[in-house]
């Protein structure tokens, strides 16, 4: 077999990648090392949270965003699922009512199935409504609107936001603020990162909210995976500074090597 020139790095590069992410997640699995992650206050506030609202008799919003389950930004929908999962048991725990609002279709009936699970898993299905996750409109704005109704009618004491979001953020943040509610926000659409650090209590920025799941549930696998990332991380700064070293000595020898 041949490999086209200008894929050869970027083929045994890959299979480098594969490599460590496998090992590492091994490694972690057996238990010989744990990886720890940094304390992230916006994940450690949600049981603050869930708490006041249980305090004042009102319930606890969530919203896993506006994107699909599909698409570039679907990874954002699924890290929201998993602080889903984590909230619904907290909710659970303290006895809080849970409302979960949906803008796509697709989404529904996965948050329901997540929110299912959580209160099976606590030991109080009973407590699982089907009103708990309600679908508001797959319209961006007729959605936000959906929520804020929803906010001014429940006068819902925590506002939890972590998905994907665009436009409908501050209107969003500024609807809970004005409520009166606790609000944890977190996007990797960085653009929408400034409006949420304005208005909200606690904000996760970036890739915090693809490493809620692993810090919330202390997962080994989802830990080892989140290490392995952090170690190619390391491994790529390190070519960039060789190579711009390199480069600046009139060494072509790591970019040849990149381009073949």
């Amino acid at each position: 077999m041949n490999l086209a020139p200008g894929n050869i790095f970027g083929f045994y590069a890959l299979l480098v990648a594969s490599a460590v992410v496998l090992v590492v997640i091994w490694v972690a699995k057996k238990g010989s090392f744990v990886p720890t992650l940094r304390r992230i206050t916006g994940l450690d506030a949600m049981e603050e949270a869930v708490g006041r609202a249980t305090e004042m008799g009102r319930p606890v919003h969530f919203s896993p965003g506006i994107a699909d389950i599909a698409g570039e930004f679907a990874p954002q929908t699924f890290a929201a699922m998993e602080v889903l999962s984590f909230l619904t048991g907290l909710s659970a725990k303290y006895d809080s009512e849970l409302i979960v609002s949906i803008r796509m279709p697709t989404v529904f009936p996965v948050a329901e199935d997540v929110v299912k699970q959580g209160y099976l898993a606590a030991g109080k299905a009973d407590k699982f409504k089907e009103s708990c996750v309600r679908f508001l409109s797959s319209e961006q704005f007729a959605y936000i609107a959906g929520v804020l109704g929803i906010m001014h009618r429940e006068k819902v004491a925590a506002n939890i936001m972590v998905g994907g979001f665009w436009a409908e953020s501050l209107l969003m943040a500024e609807g809970g603020a004005h409520v009166g509610a606790i609000q944890i926000a977190g996007t990797a659409n960085m653009l929408q990162i400034p409006f949420f650090v304005a208005a909200c209590d606690y904000t996760l920025i970036g890739e915090e909210i693809y490493a809620g799941g692993a810090y919330l549930s202390q997962d080994r696998i989802k830990l080892g995976s989140i290490a392995s990332q952090d170690y190619l991380k390391l491994a790529l700064m390190a070519m960039l500074f060789v190579g711009a070293v390199l480069m600046t000595l009139d060494n072509p020898w790591l970019r040849n090597v990149i381009v073949r």
